[in-house]
């Protein structure tokens, strides 16, 4: 958001937005953001947290997600942010390029419990913002395949194969037995397509992040492969808005694969018929050649640089980065965990739909840590969705997709050409 806006933004503001929190009566007090289902957790989750820390206070303030990008972005502009918040990691690039948050790594040098080489090593680098530490990841999210097993066993399959050849395989396989449309790629869903974009083989952006790198050899490969399932009907040319119930067309069987997240495990479970249970499971996204790697997607835990109380807010971060604080954490509302130490103990070490997605962390892939990520993403999702209806062959696409994003990177070329701030 351009400095302008910012401004104007924090006109905007009550002027009692601007009180800051400190220490008061031999307490210090600290304020919290958190978000959606986070926020709702977030007082059970602190209760071992107030007993050690009697003279740290915590409010706690839930942020819708819908509001939340805006509302950090205004409480900039305003002098009013918390003192510790949960961020999207995509957001973590915008929000050092302001300035907003504290750099870590000091903090971090004397925090021997924070043992970087715990965190899946994928979800860490998002945090890593120009070779600085600004965030420590609180939960993971990534994408694998949902699998009715069942389904693919009858296609000859005793498991979902790992690496893209086999995949064509197990949908022609699919489509043999009665399945029409054995893949569900919904086409206002981008991170499928990221998904596979992130596969070894290249970087989505060049030079250092100023222009689109997306007519290279390993991109179009992976777009030439998400098409080629639409092409050979594979997937069917849909909405995720056109799909009247998910799992229960997934228990119908008119879908058997669905590229997907863990939230989605609860809903399997409470959605689907007791008699299907046993009839589905999760497999690691195939590869090119073999295991393939996925998005490394989720929330961090920030320190904003004008706070008041760094040290009270860094003794927060540090409580809820610890592996039985996070365990507690997924039990209340199914957020996987960044540090494997977390993933000891039940149910997260024994149940193998879950076990997947622990396989799947070790083989994600940040996306470039620009402040246009987002944008740039949902670009590339529209340029597939024409190129599905109207054939434009992969090479096109990318071309006119790195065009469209360099005018996106103009001002982040300009800015860095001329070594100042990205903002």
């Amino acid at each position: 958001m351009p400095r302008r806006r910012l401004l104007q933004l924090a006109a905007a503001l009550p002027l009692a937005a601007c009180g800051r929190d400190g220490v008061e009566d031999g307490r210090t007090r600290l304020r919290f953001w958190a978000m959606g289902r986070e926020g709702e957790v977030a007082h059970e989750l602190l209760a071992g947290f107030r007993e050690e820390q009697p003279n740290i206070q915590v409010r706690i303030e839930q942020l819708p997600w819908t509001a939340a990008h805006e509302k950090l972005l205004t409480a900039f502009a305003g002098d009013a942010t918390p003192d510790v918040a949960q961020i999207g990691n995509t957001w973590l690039p915008e929000m050092a390029a302001l300035g907003a948050i504290e750099p870590l790594d000091a903090r971090l040098a004397g925090a021997p419990a924070i043992d970087k080489a715990d965190y899946f090593d994928g979800i860490w680098r998002t945090n890593v913002i120009d070779g600085q530490l600004q965030g420590l990841p609180w939960y993971v999210d990534t994408r694998l395949l949902y699998v009715r097993s069942d389904l693919l066993a009858r296609a000859g399959f005793d498991r979902m194969p790992q690496d893209w050849a086999g995949w064509m395989q197990a949908m022609a396989g699919l489509q043999k037995i009665g399945v029409a449309h054995p893949q569900l790629l919904p086409l206002n869903e981008y991170e499928p397509l990221l998904a596979l974009a992130l596969q070894p083989g290249g970087d989505l952006l060049a030079d250092g992040g100023r222009r689109g790198h997306f007519a290279s050899p390993g991109f179009q490969r992976a777009l030439g492969f998400y098409l080629d399932m639409f092409r050979r009907g594979y997937a069917p040319p849909m909405t995720n808005t056109q799909v009247f119930n998910l799992w229960q067309e997934f228990g119908r069987g008119t879908f058997a694969l669905y590229v997907s997240g863990p939230w989605n495990l609860g809903e399997f479970r409470r959605r689907l018929a007791p008699e299907l249970q046993d009839r589905w499971t999760t497999a690691p996204l195939p590869g090119p050649q073999g295991p393939g790697a996925s998005i490394a997607g989720g929330s961090s835990l920030v320190l904003f640089r004008r706070s008041r109380a760094k040290r009270a807010g860094w003794a927060l971060i540090e409580y809820l980065c610890r592996p039985a604080v996070q365990q507690h954490f997924y039990r209340l509302t199914g957020n996987l965990p960044p540090r494997r130490a977390s993933w000891i103990g039940e149910p997260l070490s024994s149940d193998p739909k879950i076990r997947a997605f622990a396989d799947q962390l070790e083989r994600v892939r940040p996306t470039p840590a620009v402040p246009e990520w987002e944008r740039i993403a949902q670009e590339m999702q529209l340029f597939a969705a024409r190129a599905v209806n109207d054939g434009t062959r992969p090479a096109a696409v990318a071309a006119a997709l790195d065009a469209r994003v360099d005018q996106f990177l103009a001002k982040r070329r300009w800015m860095l050409d001329r070594k100042v701030g990205v903002a």
